[in-house]
């Protein structure tokens, strides 16, 4: 078993591995990993894998947290492994933490997390914890450091995120409800979409507007989960 086969597995399924990293005492993994891998969607592949599926169209809750945890589940019982889904909690499990022991993910300048292949926009759908301990590859550089201007961090319409500054969920969730907002509400986040790696990834619009609307619909205004279901704190997949 190897990383890379691990890898094409889970991308025929819509997934891609986008980190992983051997537990240290402290991480607060499941009992006896070696190895924790994180998945995210593998773009383009992954909203047609999701279309198709029965949970987007049976119009029961939180279709794309069920897919997970069935698909994510699947990938885990060929792997022999133990599958995490960020919607298990509370007490939530800790993938922000878990992202930046991966070595690929990193802070923004908008606070956000940035991925050194999937940009801005990262976001994890669930992790397996294997028993073995795979061979890994080096940390990524963190990419920021090497980004002209940080587009990032002047793109958001009302300065919800921005340099040095929380994220305020409060304005960034009444703009999206205005008509001002359709843009961010239709397409996906600026600041995110502004991130030169996120315009590498050919992600479709459907997929952003579903999830902003779930952003919007699931929470009031101003206030979000400690972990929401992306595995990002309080900020739409």
């Amino acid at each position: 078993m190897s990383l890379a086969a691990l890898d094409r597995d889970a991308r025929a399924t819509g997934l891609a591995i986008r980190g992983a990293f051997h537990p240290a005492p402290g991480d607060a993994v499941p009992e006896g990993a070696g190895t924790l891998i994180l998945l995210g969607p593998d773009e383009p592949g992954f909203w047609p894998e999701f279309r198709r599926s029965p949970e987007y169209s049976d119009d029961a809750p939180h279709p794309l947290d069920r897919w997970s945890r069935r698909v994510i589940g699947a990938l885990a019982a060929r792997w022999g492994s133990m599958a995490v889904i960020p919607a298990d909690g509370p007490p939530w499990p800790p993938f922000l933490s878990w992202a930046a022991r991966s070595g690929q993910a990193f802070p923004s300048p908008i606070g956000l997390y940035v991925h050194a292949r999937a940009g801005l926009w990262i976001s994890y759908r669930g992790a397996v914890a294997l028993p073995g301990r795979l061979e890994l590859p080096q940390p990524s550089a963190p990419p920021c450091p090497a980004c002209a201007g940080h587009p990032c961090a002047s793109a958001c319409p009302v300065g919800a995120l921005s340099t040095g500054a929380p994220y305020d969920i409060a304005r960034c969730q009444s703009y999206l409800r205005t008509e001002a907002g359709r843009d961010c509400r239709e397409r996906g986040c600026l600041a995110r979409r502004a991130c030169p790696i996120s315009a590498t990834l050919p992600r479709q619009d459907e997929q952003s507007a579903f999830h902003m609307a779930a952003f919007m619909e699931d929470w009031p205004t101003g206030t979000a989960p400690e972990t929401d279901r992306a595995g990002k704190k309080g900020e739409p997949a």
